[in-house]
């Protein structure tokens, strides 16, 4: 097995949050898991705080995937599909990096989840950039800063 430096952290003031675990050997993703219980109406989107950020080394990117029997048993779904957690979403300026999970309900009832329900995981990437790459902007902001 290939180790780096990537580290779960608990973000300021989620001193009990859950930190991801892989639950076996050949586990891909890490299991995330919500920090409040809550409820998403039908056709509403939530952003889930998990208390957690993640250290990611400079060449990898983290892949936000919602878990399967969540999305199978409940009719919800990723807002974004995937998410993508660039290395530096975590401590940059203006963001501790906290991870968020967007849920969108797309059934006819609300979606009901407690405090410690693991409902996405985390895969850890590698990427490339290509040789003519010129991006030298830093990151100032958190969930769709890249934009601003």
């Amino acid at each position: 097995m290939i180790t780096n430096e990537n580290e779960f952290e608990q973000v300021t003031g989620y001193h009990d949050a859950i930190m991801p675990t892989r639950k076996t050997e050949f586990s891909a993703g890490y299991d995330l898991a919500c920090y409040h219980s809550g409820s998403i109406q039908p056709g509403e989107v939530k952003l889930l705080e998990t208390g957690v950020k993640c250290k990611v080394n400079p060449d990898e990117y983290i892949q936000l995937h919602l878990r399967s029997s969540v999305g199978i048993k409940n009719s919800v779904m990723l807002a974004n599909g995937t998410g993508i957690i660039d290395a530096d979403y975590y401590n940059n300026e203006t963001n501790e990096g906290h991870i968020m999970i967007p849920i969108r309900n797309i059934g006819t009832t609300p979606f009901k989840y407690n405090a410690g329900d693991n409902l996405a995981q985390l895969v850890f990437m590698p990427y490339r950039v290509t040789s003519r790459d010129n991006a030298t902007a830093k990151r100032t902001g958190g969930f769709g800063s890249t934009d601003k």
